[in-house]
């Protein structure tokens, strides 16, 4: 060997007869079964091969590529390996010059069979279908970077190599990740697609483990920049599947979440807003399935029988999914997101988007509520330092709007985003439960002074927090749950985002929960009166304590002694537990167990508070809002416009003088806006009510005397606004001396030489 090694070396132009004569040998030995001399030729070719790096190497590789071939077609299971393995050796030689005539599909075709062999003996067959798998690796070395090479991420080799490897995958063989390792941008569809053709054809996205491992294993062995491409063809492949059965749907959905995590943050690529669409659209599609019962509302034959559980499944999978995506991006990507969902989440009347006509009302409602678990799953672990950017009016606004409506499971969702959004520094788990704390300082509570930026935001939007509180302690469908996340939410408010004036704002809240609480004008039932005043008292007890004055304090703790010893149902303790101890009605809540606003504001205004503030009892402010969200019927809903109409009518249109303004007349108009207001309120409701009652044929009187008028009007501004235009070919006289303007082409006219450019 060693003397042949140096003549061929020292004679390089030999090489490949040398090739073709230990080629024939071979030949000879394969046909006549002597397996030793086989064995020998084939070692003289592999050092051969090894040694020797000179230009005509490649009439030499002809030689040996044919004996592999010979060897690889052969029936003994021994020789098919010792074929790989020096076709192995031979991959991982690097050539000097690139080779274009030489063609690998033979070996990409036998790996493959090799690959999947069923040979009886459970140990051979192991050892075939490994040496298929690294003769595979060895094509995909020594083609993906030759340029003269036939182009292997072609899908007619692709459908080849991929199964190939799937096939042992799910037989719980080890592979190598030498494939998609080297994908380059433009070759990760042509490997993927066949991955999802198996997973297809053999039902395996049921089952969702596979195919889990399958792509973990191809997001962990492509580059990282190349992440985004896998997902977006699963998202394709998501769509492709719209109609199959919810468990493929799911299977697929558990893949995207699993990439998702693995993608590394911000590689979901350009398109991100893409993806939440796609999931989004899943999830409406889901619904509308679940409530109608066929994946074809329009075919009167209900194609597949849908499973309401496993759409459930489903879409707890894409809320899932839209969360671990919203956890990769970076905060101004989580933002835009935010505010992308947001503006999906239909408002009936108003904004109904991603609303089919297929699932109705109850259909609104699902979407409602999915989108906004979507949105508990986006804001989680939200982290960010300015309030302002994180929580623009476009998004806050339509949020808190969200938090009026009757449905008590929309408005707890309301509540999470928005602890969420506002805890900055965990407190949140502290105040899981409300409970009187006679020392806070065991809570070891972070306390950040609040920024320029937190201040600017509570200026803008602390008043509508504030509002959404109230009312919401207000509604009677409120049960422990909400009543323990708006304590929540006061508490980190307290801690987050608290300026003096805010902390007086919250004192004053408190207070104004109570009289809530006390009042008897609202038809509150006993356990929501007694949890607004355990939440008040517990609130109170907080932020006395944040506060740090020892007589706000005193004063505090002593009414809530007597609580404890003359009406324990107005305390946490007793009401916010399984079993609530309550009275059965609240007929005298008054004297020492209430909290004092005289008092409070005396001993904080000697602390330097504000008792100008302190000392005006809190309203909330009602808005247009309020009706918008309570829609409880059409009626309503018409006697908004007739509202709007009534206002802009032509009825009311004598201008009233201008008159002096004097500081008389503003201390005039600031007393009597609250008789006002009480007119403003009246005037509506009698208008609601007219629209309730009234007989139809009266409201469509109505309706379209108001619509003849308006008509009226328009043509007449429109016949002093509009005449035609003055024509350059003149005007033509009609039969009653009247002149006409005649309509002429602009082509036809005869403009001036000075309008001409």
């Amino acid at each position: 060997m060693e003397k042949l090694t140096f003549y061929a070396l020292s004679a390089p132009e030999k090489l490949d007869r040398i090739g073709a004569y230990l080629s024939e040998r071979l030949s000879r030995d394969v046909a006549r079964h002597r397996y030793g001399y086989v064995c020998i030729a084939m070692e003289a070719l592999d050092q051969l091969l090894m040694a020797c790096h000179c230009q005509s190497i490649n009439l030499f590789v002809e030689s040996f590529l044919k004996m592999v071939r010979k060897l690889l077609e052969s029936d003994k299971p021994n020789l098919q390996i010792l074929g790989t393995n020096s076709f192995v050796k031979f991959a991982n030689i690097e050539e000097d010059t690139p080779s274009y005539h030489r063609s690998y599909d033979f070996f990409v075709s036998r790996f493959s069979e090799m690959c999947h062999s069923s040979y009886e003996d459970p140990d051979i067959r192991t050892k075939i279908r490994m040496a298929g798998i690294k003769g595979l690796q060895g094509v995909v070395r020594k083609t993906v970077n030759d340029e003269l090479q036939a182009n292997i991420w072609d899908p007619q080799h692709m459908d080849k190599i991929v199964p190939s490897l799937l096939f042992n995958l799910q037989s719980g063989e080890g592979v190598e990740r030498e494939l998609l390792g080297r994908a380059a941008y433009g070759n990760i569809k042509n490997a993927v697609t066949p991955v999802l053709m198996h997973l297809d054809n053999h039902s395996l996205w049921e089952g969702k483990a596979f195919a889990v491992r399958c792509f973990k294993i191809i997001m962990y062995s492509i580059q990282s920049q190349h992440s985004h491409l896998v997902i977006q063809q699963l998202l394709g492949h998501l769509d492709a599947n719209s109609k199959s059965s919810a468990t493929v749907r799911a299977g697929i959905v558990e893949v995207l979440l699993e990439a998702a995590a693995i993608a590394a943050s911000g590689s979901v690529g350009p398109t991100v807003l893409e993806v939440f669409n796609t999931l989004l659209r899943q999830l409406r599609l889901s619904v509308d399935y679940e409530l109608t019962g066929s994946y074809d509302p329009g075919s009167s034959i209900g194609t597949k029988i849908i499973k309401t559980h496993g759409e459930r499944q489903l879409q707890e999978a894409v809320i899932r999914t839209i969360g671990s995506f919203a956890n990769t991006l970076p905060t101004y990507q989580r933002s835009e997101v935010m505010l992308f969902i947001m503006g999906k989440i239909p408002v009936p009347g108003v904004h109904p988007a991603l609303v089919s006509s297929g699932s109705g009302p109850e259909g609104t409602r699902m979407i409602q509520i999915m989108l906004l678990k979507s949105l508990v799953q986006v804001t989680a672990g939200f982290q960010t330092t300015n309030m302002l950017t994180a929580l623009p009016s476009s998004f806050l606004e339509p949020l808190l709007s969200f938090s009026l409506t009757e449905d008590p499971e929309v408005r707890l969702l309301v509540i999470h985003i928005l602890l969420s959004l506002i805890d900055r520094h965990d407190n949140r788990p502290k105040f899981s439960t409300i409970s009187i704390i006679s020392d806070i300082s065991v809570l070891k509570l972070k306390v950040d002074k609040c920024s320029r930026q937190d201040n600017l935001f509570m200026k803008k939007h602390g008043q509508q927090l504030y509002r959404h509180i109230y009312l919401g302690c207000k509604e009677q469908s409120s049960g422990r749950l909400h009543y323990e996340n708006l304590y929540n939410l006061l508490a980190l408010l307290s801690m987050e985002l608290a300026n003096e004036e805010v902390v007086v704002d919250l004192i004053r809240l408190a207070l104004a929960l109570q009289d809530l609480a006390l009042s008897t004008e609202e038809s509150m039932p006993v356990y929501n009166r007694c949890a607004v005043h355990a939440l008040a008292a517990a609130y109170l007890d907080l932020i006395c304590q944040l506060t740090t004055v020892p007589a706000f304090c005193q004063h505090i703790h002593e009414v809530i002694e007597v609580r404890q010893k003359e009406a324990p149902f107005l305390l946490p303790e007793d009401v916010f537990v399984e079993v609530p101890k309550l009275p059965p009605s609240l007929e005298k809540v008054e004297g020492e167990v209430l909290f004092l606003q005289s008092k409070i504001t005396e001993v904080l205004g000697g602390s330097g508070y504000n008792i100008d503030r302190l000392a005006t009892p809190y309203v909330p402010q009602y808005t247009d809002e309020d009706r918008l969200s309570k829609r409880k019927s059409i009626g309503e809903t018409i006697s908004l416009q007739v509202e709007v109409e009534s206002r802009n009518s032509p009825e009311k249109e004598e201008r009233t003088p201008a008159e002096e303004i004097t500081f008389e007349t503003l201390k005039n108009a600031i007393v009597d806006s609250v008789g006002m207001e009480e007119q403003e309120r009246e005037r509506r409701r009698q208008v609601v009510e007219r629209f309730q009652k009234a007989p139809f044929e009266e409201i469509a009187a109505h309706c379209g005397a108001r619509a003849t008028l308006l008509q009226s009007k328009l043509n007449q501004i429109f016949e002093i606004t509009i005449r035609p235009p003055p024509s350059p070919s003149g005007t033509i006289s009609s039969g009653y001396g009247q002149t006409q303007s005649r309509s002429v082409p602009v082509y036809e006219m005869k403009f001036p030489d000075l309008c001409v450019y």
